[in-house]
């Protein structure tokens, strides 16, 4: 291999990502200066996040530039190495964005055990979306036992650790879903105690049914209607940890909330997270994950898209709920 596939952002999308906003070229692999390395990346983790990223408006992060190699984790091997800290042949991961190939000081790349752990779970669930899992509900919601959880997308990366951390600390897990299919492996495969098919159009009566005690946590990665539905049952002082919004990250116009009263009655702690805001705890989190997942009492499952030039199509059907488990793109 002698080139380097990239994908740029072409333009910034108005309303819905369509493929055209994006433009991939073949350059020439770097090559590693004094104290860099270059890392072949095997695979790319697409998140919800990067919608965001693609406007330009004021957000936590920098926007995505145009022209420029699309933002994104990954993991992958060591192929060159200039650096006293990294070998030919170590497996890491860091933030090369939507490319074969990376090349960096590694300042902010770090190795991964793949001994007992597949590379890929290190963009997943013992990567970035388990960490925000991890630091929403103990941090932020810091749900006590037998309280009940509730968790929108929760056959995603982030929702299906949620709720299996809420049932490892006692608590009751409701999920809710798009589809029977995915509420059933909620259910089934994760042990949720229960899962609301939002597409089934009966939201708010299954929440109810579902929720007998009210909600005392929610974990919100989705926003719009499912959130009204949501503060409809909460309970007094429970919490809410906004991790996303995916259902507002197309939208030209955004959702008018009718429940927001709530906060109010029910003095509800409702707080919006970046996992970035807190690198202390990815420490405590990772270890957690990396013991839960190695034991088995913590399961995820991936959808993986093949070829970087099908990353475009792939991070669309996120958008659109296509994705079952976490998104991934498998690069060689």
């Amino acid at each position: 291999m002698t080139t380097n596939m990239q994908v740029l952002l072409a333009s910034r999308p108005v309303g819905w990502v369509t493929e055209a906003n994006f433009k991939i070229i073949n350059t020439a692999i770097a090559k590693p200066g004094a104290g860099q390395i270059l890392v072949r990346n095997h695979y790319l983790s697409l998140d919800p996040y990067m919608r965001g990223r693609m406007d330009d408006v004021k957000s936590y992060a920098a926007k995505q530039e145009l022209d420029q190699v699309m933002g994104g984790r990954t993991v992958g091997e060591v192929i060159e190495s200039n650096n006293p800290k990294f070998k030919v042949g170590d497996i890491v991961a860091g933030a090369y964005g939507w490319q074969q190939y990376g090349c960096s000081d590694g300042a902010e790349v770090r190795k991964i055990d793949v001994s007992s752990v597949p590379m890929s779970a290190y963009l997943g669930v013992i990567g970035m979306p388990g960490v925000t899992a991890w630091i929403g509900l103990l941090d932020i919601c810091q749900p006590q036992p037998g309280e009940t959880v509730v968790v929108s997308a929760a056959a995603g990366a982030v929702g299906s650790a949620v709720g299996q951390i809420a049932k490892l600390k006692g608590c009751r897990a409701v999920g809710i879903a798009g589809g029977r299919q995915k509420c059933d492996y909620v259910v089934q495969e994760l042990g949720f105690d229960a899962c609301i098919d939002y597409k089934a159009g009966r939201l708010n009566e299954d929440l109810k049914a579902a929720t007998p005690k009210g909600i005392d946590c929610n974990f919100e990665n989705v926003g719009g209607e499912i959130l009204d539905a949501v503060l409809r049952r909460t309970n007094p002082f429970s919490r809410i940890a906004v991790c996303g919004l995916i259902s507002q990250y197309n939208a030209t116009e955004p959702y008018a909330m009718k429940n927001f009263r709530m906060v109010l009655t029910n003095r509800i702690k409702l707080q919006g997270f970046i996992v970035g805001d807190r690198m202390n705890l990815w420490s405590p989190a990772l270890k957690d994950l990396g013991d839960w997942v190695a034991s088995g009492k913590l399961k995820y499952r991936e959808t993986v898209a093949q070829g970087l030039e099908n990353a475009p199509k792939a991070l669309i059907g996120v958008f659109k709920g296509e994705n079952f488990g976490k998104q991934l793109v498998k690069l060689i």
